[in-house]
Parts: structure tokens; sequence; C-alpha cells
């Protein structure tokens, strides 16, 4: 079987992040973050995927090579310039098989996909879409489907929570006859969400209600969350395989001293070098490479591989992307962004939600 996964957005909402690194690429506790989402296909069947392309390709190419060992096979196309859902699907069109995944690459998920493609088949569908029960569907976009046949019957664009007797949305995953790119013109900027399903209501467009973990994590919030819900065991991954029954994982040779403290849920990954006194977690990732000196207390946050922070220094609810310095006694508060390279100094006021750009120095 074969899926393709749209690569190409620019992840603006995890800016400054993503100015140096594209989304999929991002370190989500100890792998980029496609890596969950290539691993989740193989164990459906898949063993060949395409990627769109669009934003710095090349470190997708990097990062992820042409073969998963043991995996699938990779192919990557890049858009010349973007063309919507729709239309980088259509730019791959040489490349996909007459049946395929399609999938939004921005989802930690371990929904069934396998019950997505039964679905699609004995159904005899055209397009089958992977819908996802939410709880509070304001501002959402729901997916009304006839309750015994999957036949989808309408799209609701943001309705009143009053009105409506669904809380369906679609997990931008889906699985596609190659005829349905027939509607897609090509070399233009074109929706599947907007211009395709519309098209096909009433003739071939079905969905399948997937139960389990779904989790976008296009903004910083929910890019921490996920990193908890791996610590936590909520959703299927093997760095959720490493950590023991608190939610923590030290790797062999990652040198913590016997007077600091690692909380639960907190992932120390390999050369990370930990001080005396320091507090690692609750909640905390450490990325490969980094130090803590002593007394210095990392809570509710990821450091990116090669970060530094300093003795008596306090990072909470934050990302820090790689390379990253927090000095002696500065301050990272809750809810900051630190992109590539940057440094903290003591005497930076920072405050809550602070964007720090690429190797600025605050």
């Amino acid at each position: 079987m074969q899926a393709l996964i749209l690569v190409g957005g620019h992840g603006t909402r995890l800016r400054p992040v993503t100015l140096t690194l594209p989304k999929p690429v991002i370190p989500l506790v100890d792998r980029p973050f496609l890596r969950y989402m290539i691993d989740w296909l193989a164990r459906h069947g898949v063993d060949d995927v395409v990627m769109a392309c669009g934003f710095l390709p090349d470190q997708l190419r990097a990062a992820f090579g042409d073969e998963i060992p043991g995996g699938p096979t990779l192919h990557y196309v890049e858009e010349p310039e973007p063309r919507g859902t729709a239309g980088a699907i259509k730019f791959a069109e040489d490349l996909l098989q007459d049946r395929f995944f399609a999938l939004n690459g921005d989802s930690l998920t371990d929904l069934d996909l396998t019950a997505l493609l039964d679905r699609h088949v004995s159904s005899g569908a055209r397009a089958t879409l992977g819908v996802h029960p939410v709880d509070d569907i304001t501002g959402l976009g729901l997916v009304r489907s006839d309750p015994d046949t999957g036949e989808i019957l309408e799209f609701l664009e943001k309705p009143d929570p009053a009105t409506v007797d669904t809380n369906e949305v679609s997990a931008g995953m889906y699985v596609l006859e190659k005829e349905v790119l027939d509607l897609v013109p090509p070399h233009q900027d074109v929706s599947i969400e907007r211009e395709v399903w519309p098209r096909l209501v009433g003739d071939g467009l079905y969905s399948q209600r997937l139960e389990g973990y779904w989790m976008d994590i296009g903004t910083p919030d929910r890019y921490l969350a996920a990193c908890w819900d791996i610590l936590g065991r909520k959703v299927e991954s093997e760095p959720g395989e490493k950590v023991d029954d608190e939610g923590r994982y030290v790797a062999a040779d990652a040198d913590v001293d016997p007077g600091a403290a690692v909380e639960g849920q907190a992932f120390v990954e390999s050369d990370c070098a930990v001080a005396a006194e320091a507090t690692i977690g609750p909640r905390a990732v450490l990325g490969a490479g980094v130090s803590v000196g002593k007394g210095a207390s990392i809570v509710g946050s990821a450091l990116h591989p090669a970060c530094r922070v300093g003795s008596g220094a306090a990072v909470v609810g934050s990302i820090l992307s790689a390379g990253v310095v927090v000095e002696d006694g500065a301050n990272v508060p809750e809810g900051s962004v630190i992109g590539a390279g940057a440094t903290i100094t003591a005497q930076a006021e920072l405050e809550p939600n602070a964007r720090v750009q690429p190797e600025e120095t605050v």
C-alpha cells in the first residue's frame, strides 16, 4: 500500500523553531516528528511513501533518506509554488498508484488506518475520509454521514453547536482512488477540502469514524502536549516504550549527577550532562548533548539537541531550539519559544510567551 504525505507547509505557528527547520523534522522527544507518522503507516501495511514537499525539502531528505530500515521506501516531490492540498497531490500524480492514502503531515496519531481502508474497499468508494470525534466543536468544520453506510451527506463549516447532531471532524487522512485526481486541474492551487470533497458528495464519498489518539502539533502548546502524551504512553510510539512507569528515560551514556533530580515524564537523551542539584521535570525533554548546570531547573519544557543551560538558570513551559544557550542565572518564562543558536543572558527580562529569533542574543 502507498501513502502520500503533505509536508509542504511553513509551520508558521511554531516559529521561530521553523525558521531554520521544517516542521516534519522538528525533534519530538527523540526523533524527527514525521518519523512517528512513517512508523504508524508501516504498522498498517504501507511500504511506499511519497512526500509532497515545499519548504526546506533538502532537510527532509537529509533526515530520512530514501528508505527507513525495515520500513517504507521514500520518495520526494517538490512543488515549484504552493498548490493547495489537492494541487500538491495532483503534482505527484505520476508517482501514485491506483489507490493510496493521502495524509496531512502535521498530526501525531495512532488511529486505525486499516479500518479506514476496509471501509473504503467495502463501500466501493472513490474517496473515504477518516473522521474523529472531538469534545469541543467550536469553530470547527464537521462531517455529517449516514450512520449505517458511512456515506458523507454534508459538510458543516463552523456551525452553531445548538443545531448540529455530530461531533466528527476530518482527521486529515483519506483513501483515494487515483481517478479522483481527474477532478483537479494541473498547475493550479486547489483545496481538496473546499473544492474536491463537495463535488463528490453523493458520488462516492464516504467516511469512517476512527477512535484513538490524534493531535495536531502545529502550535507550541500542542507540541509540548504531544511530548507529554508520548511519555505518558497515551499514543503508541517507540519512545513511549522506553520510559519507566513514571514516564522517565535516561540514556545509558547520559551523565546525571547523583545529586540531580529527574522527575516524572522526563526524557534524557544520549551525551547529556546534568550537574548536581539540577531538577529535570516534571515534564522535560533533553535532546542529545544538552548540558544543564548546577542548581538549574527544567520544567514542562523541550530542549532540542546541544542546548546549554547554565548554573541556577530556569526554563519553564518552553521550547528551546538546537544550540540555544541559557546563561548562568537566566530565566526562560512560560510559553517561550527560542530560535536555534540564540542566547538568553542573565540580564534578559523576557515576558511569558516570548519569541527569540535564531542566533539572537537578549
